[in-house]
């Protein structure tokens, strides 16, 4: 039963310190459930996946992932699926409940000294801060266990190729005759689970 307390406590640090959303939150993530050895960093990398094509913020996902599977890893007398819902519960209250505290708490401080210089150089602070949690948690996703999990080498370039397509579809515009499409992300995703059930599941 130490799994849930400990469940608990990270999910309760991850929320008041979550600043800048789910990919900021994703490297204090990782310290709280891979270090211990809760998750592995594959299965980590699987649920941010998961987390990021399902509906709803990519850290409250996550937390319920995580707190669905972390019980049953750490101890296999608690792998049913009551546990694991019970993990699941527990993991996104502690992730949702600071947050949402801060943030109605804060957003009534905010709105009535929206004019301070104090709040207006806090937020200056906060900004590049945010840009290099976000940055880190790209750098932290840039690992094995997601570009080359095998251990095969034309893997690694072809996961490599797959992002890079991927990024560039996201981010430049195509052009059709005169008018300049972007592709939607939900249709990238799922190109590229067809592409990687043609080259890794047949």
């Amino acid at each position: 039963m130490q799994i849930y307390i400990q469940l608990i406590w990270a999910y309760l640090k991850i929320g008041i310190f979550g600043f800048g959303g789910g990919y900021a939150m994703l490297s204090l993530v990782e310290k709280a459930v891979v270090e211990p050895g809760w998750i592995s960093e594959t299965m980590f990398t699987d649920i941010v996946a998961i987390s990021q094509m399902t509906p709803g913020p990519i850290g409250i996902n996550s937390a319920t992932y995580i707190g669905f599977v972390a019980p049953g890893s750490v101890n296999p007398a608690l792998s049913g699926i009551g546990w694991g819902l019970l993990g699941s519960c527990l993991a996104t209250l502690a992730v949702v409940v600071p947050s949402f505290i801060l943030v109605l708490y804060s957003s009534h401080f905010i709105r009535r000294h929206s004019e301070s210089g104090v709040i207006k150089a806090i937020f200056s602070g906060l900004r590049p801060v945010v840009v290099g949690l976000i940055a880190s948690a790209a750098i932290m996703l840039m690992n094995a266990a997601n570009f080359n999990p095998n251990g095969i080498g034309w893997q690694l370039w072809v996961n490599v190729a797959i992002c890079a397509i991927a990024f560039c579809l996201a981010f430049f515009p195509l052009k059709f005759g005169k008018k300049n499409i972007k592709i939607h992300p939900i249709l990238i995703i799922i190109l590229a689970g067809i592409a990687g059930y043609l080259i890794y599941g047949l």
